[in-house]
C-alpha cells in the first residue's frame, strides 16, 4: 500500500518512477556459461513462463522477484513545448498527448505543457478526489486521461460489431470531443486506433 502511494503522489508531480526488485539466480544455470546472454528484448513472449526452460534462449525469471524500492526520474518537457501548445491552441489546433506513462505522470505533464489547463476540471480528478458522480464529473469536465488499459477494454467489447456500426468507436469519439486530452499507458496498437479516430 505505501509503493502504491508513493508511486501516486510521485506521479502526480510529473515524475517517472521505476520500481527496482532483484533475484537470486541459480549459480549452477547462469554462471556455468559466461557468455550466457539475458534476452531483455523478447521477454513479454514468455515473461508466463513459471519454471525454467531450456529451450528458450536468454530466458530469466520474471517471478518471485522482491522489491528492492521505488526511484523517481524528473524527465523534464521539452524547452518551450508549453509555448508551442499554447500556439497550437491559439491558432484553433487542438493537441492530444498519448504516452506511454502512467495517468497520474502523464496529467502532471500535461498541465506542465498546457494541453491540461485545469487539473482540477479533469474527469477522473472529479470523480476520484471530489468525489463527483460520473455523470457530473462528465458534464463539467474540460480535460480527461484515459488509460490504456481501459482503450482496450471498450475496444475488446466492440469486437463483435460491424465495422459500418455508426456505434463503433463511439466512445473513443466522447473522449475526443473533450476540449483537453490525454491518452497514458497506451501500446503502439492502441496509438493507431486514437490516430484514426482523429
Amino acid at each position: 500500500m505505501r509503493v502504491n502511494q508513493a508511486n501516486e503522489s510521485l506521479g502526480k508531480l510529473g515524475e517517472r518512477v521505476l520500481a527496482l526488485a532483484r533475484y537470486d539466480l541459480e549459480p549452477s544455470i547462469y554462471t556455468k556459461d559466461p557468455s550466457y546472454e539475458f534476452d531483455v528484448k523478447t521477454w513479454k513472449q514468455w515473461k508466463d513462463v513459471k519454471s525454467r526452460d531450456p529451450t528458450i534462449p536468454g530466458w530469466f525469471p520474471m517471478f518471485g522477484l522482491t522489491l528492492v524500492g521505488l526511484i523517481s526520474l524528473n524527465d523534464p518537457p521539452r524547452p518551450r513545448v508549453d509555448q508551442s501548445v499554447l500556439t497550437c491552441k491559439g491558432a484553433g489546433v487542438k493537441v492530444i498527448m498519448v504516452t506511454g506513462d502512467q495517468p497520474p505522470t502523464a496529467a502532471a505533464i500535461a498541465h506542465k505543457v498546457n494541453i491540461i489547463s485545469d487539473p482540477h476540471k479533469e474527469y477522473n480528478y472529479m470523480v476520484d478526489e471530489l468525489k463527483m458522480s460520473k455523470e457530473d464529473a462528465w458534464e463539467q469536465s474540460r480535460a480527461i486521461v484515459i488509460h490504456g488499459d481501459l482503450l482496450a477494454e471498450k475496444h475488446a467489447e466492440e469486437a463483435d460489431l460491424d465495422e459500418a456500426d455508426p456505434e463503433r468507436g463511439r466512445y473513443l469519439m466522447d473522449w475526443i470531443s473533450k476540449p483537453e486530452v490525454v491518452f497514458a499507458r497506451t501500446t503502439p496498437s492502441q496509438k493507431l486506433l486514437i490516430v484514426d479516430a482523429c
